[in-house]
Formats: C-alpha cells, structure tokens, sequence
C-alpha cells in the first residue's frame, strides 16, 4: 500500500473509532482523492481553494480553509454534543443540520464549522473569493511523521504568495503537546 494510502486508511479507522463509517463520509483527501481517480481531474473553486485541494491530494492529507473573519470566537476541535447548528445546502437549499452525539466537529462560538472532522466544511465560514483573512488547516494522523507534515505545510505556503500577493503567512502546530493554540 502507498503511503498515502497508508495515511487514508489510518483515518478511515479513527473515523470508525468515534462511530462514523468512512466509506459513507470519508475525510476530505479521501473524497478528493476518489474524484481524482474517477474523473480525472479537481473541482474547481477558486485558485487558491484548487491549490489546497490539489496539496491535499498530491500528499494525502486533509486541508481545510476557514474563513477567519467570519468566525465568532476561536476555532476549536470538540466532540459534539449533538445541538450545535450546522449550516449546509441540500438539494439547493439552506438548512441546518445538527452533528450526531459524539461526532468529531470543528466549531466557532456560533455552531459547527466542519463536520466528522474533516468531513463536511460549512457555509458560514467557507473561503470565498471575498475572503481576505483566513487560517488553513493540515490535518494528519501516522503513519505521517512531523517532517512530512512541514513538508506539506511549506509546499502550499510557496503557493500562496503567487495566488495572494502581500499575503502575510503564519503557522501553528497543534498536537497532544499544545492546547488549543491557533493563529
């Protein structure tokens, strides 16, 4: 098995671990890497979006952007309770969904902004072509070691100066070492 899809697979068990059935709502790499194989090819966003879905791909890892001024209070990663609103589109239309007891979110003071982890991203907080401040997450579990991560994080922030010029780039690590830090 690549190691890739080693990292795919490792996911799909700790997707298991909070009951979630990977198959049904795989992780972001997983879901763009099937795309990939499918159709041949990325969805297109925007440039910068369709660059951090193609590192996601190339590296097999889950990014996701988040549109910072949008958010209400500190990003943080909890598991669900169950009644926090989660705004998504469903055969065209706004509703708000609520995360099952358990489930692995990411969430603001306002309610989920992704789901199952890494799953499903919001619409609230999604990056736009108006965005103009917003924080990225890399997410990994092993078998990817801490340099292949910085690998990954240093190869999309090379590609964010030609797509944002002026764009001023900080980073974060967030492990079982640190507490709830983010930039």
């Amino acid at each position: 098995m690549t190691p890739k899809g080693t990292r795919v697979l490792r996911r799909a068990v700790a997707y298991e671990a909070f009951g979630t059935k990977a198959n049904r709502t795989p992780c972001s790499a997983a879901a763009l890497l099937k795309r990939v194989r499918k159709d041949g090819s990325l969805p297109r966003i925007s440039p910068l979006v369709d660059a951090y879905n193609a590192v996601s791909v190339l590296y097999g890892v889950p990014i996701g952007g988040e549109d910072l001024d949008l958010y209400q209070g500190v990003p943080r990663l909890l598991i669900a309770k169950g009644a926090e609103p989660f705004d998504t589109i469903q055969q065209g239309e706004m509703v708000t969904e609520h995360p099952e007891p358990g489930e692995v979110i990411w969430c603001d003071d306002a309610g989920v902004t992704c789901r199952r982890w890494n799953w499903r991203q919001g619409r609230r907080t999604m990056v736009t072509v108006d965005t103009r401040a917003m924080w990225l997450v890399l997410e990994a579990l092993g078998p990817m070691s801490a340099k292949q991560m910085t690998a990954t994080g240093e190869h999309l922030m090379g590609l964010i100066p030609a797509l944002c010029p002026g764009a001023r780039i900080e980073t974060a690590r967030i492990d079982e070492s640190t507490t709830s830090r983010v930039p």
